[in-house]
C-alpha cells in the first residue's frame, strides 16, 4: 500500500486501527490510524471523547417541545432549570421560530464545548497571577486507571467533529 510504518507497528494493526476509527464514525480513518501509529497522538480516543462530548449538544429543534411538554407535565418548580419552560413560551410567544432558539442554543452549545477543551489546552489560564500554576488535562487511561496518554490540542478538533458536518456554519437554506 505504500504506507510506511514505525518499527513495531505492522499492517494489521493499521488496518484494526483503522477499522475502529471506521467503526466509530470517524472522517479520514486511515490518515487518523496513522497519526496515531506513526506519532502517538490518541486519535481514536480523541475522536470518541469528542462524539460522545457532541452527542451532548442539541441536533435538531425538536427539543422544545419535549422540553415545554416535560416542564407542564412536572409543573412549576423552583429546581435547577425551571427557568427553561417559561423563558422558552415566553420566546416563542414573542415570535421567535424553535429553528431560531434550536440555533442559538446550539451555538452557545458548540462555545461551551469549545471553551471546555481550550481549557484543558492551555496552562496559566486564571486571572490571578498567583493561581496560573492551576492546570488541567484529559488523560487516556490504561485498565488500571493509569494515565498513558494526555489529550493535548484537544480544542484543534471540535469543529472537525461537528456530528452535521459542516464545522458549526448555518444550514444550507431552502430556496
Amino acid at each position: 500500500m505504500g504506507m510506511r510504518l514505525p518499527k513495531g507497528y505492522t499492517e494489521e494493526a493499521m488496518a484494526k486501527l483503522t477499522e475502529l476509527l471506521r467503526l466509530a464514525g470517524a472522517s479520514g480513518p486511515e490518515s487518523r490510524a496513522r497519526s496515531q501509529l506513526q506519532e502517538g497522538i490518541p486519535q481514536l480516543a480523541r475522536f470518541v471523547f469528542l462524539r460522545e462530548a457532541w452527542s451532548a449538544v442539541e441536533s435538531s429543534p425538536h427539543w422544545i417541545g419535549r422540553t415545554l411538554a416535560f416542564l407542564k407535565r412536572r409543573g412549576a418548580g423552583d429546581g435547577p432549570g425551571d427557568g427553561l419552560a417559561p423563558a422558552l413560551a415566553r420566546v416563542i410567544a414573542a415570535g421567535a421560530s424553535p429553528e431560531d432558539i434550536h440555533e442559538i442554543v446550539r451555538v452557545k452549545q458548540w462555545e461551551m464545548l469549545d471553551a471546555m477543551c481550550n481549557l484543558l489546552d492551555r496552562t496559566g489560564v486564571v486571572a490571578e497571577p498567583e493561581l496560573q500554576h492551576l492546570n488541567w488535562a484529559l488523560l487516556l487511561l490504561d485498565d488500571e486507571g493509569e494515565p498513558i496518554a494526555n489529550f493535548g490540542s484537544l480544542h484543534e478538533s471540535v469543529l472537525e467533529t461537528d456530528p452535521e458536518g459542516r464545522e458549526m456554519r448555518p444550514a444550507p437554506v431552502d430556496d
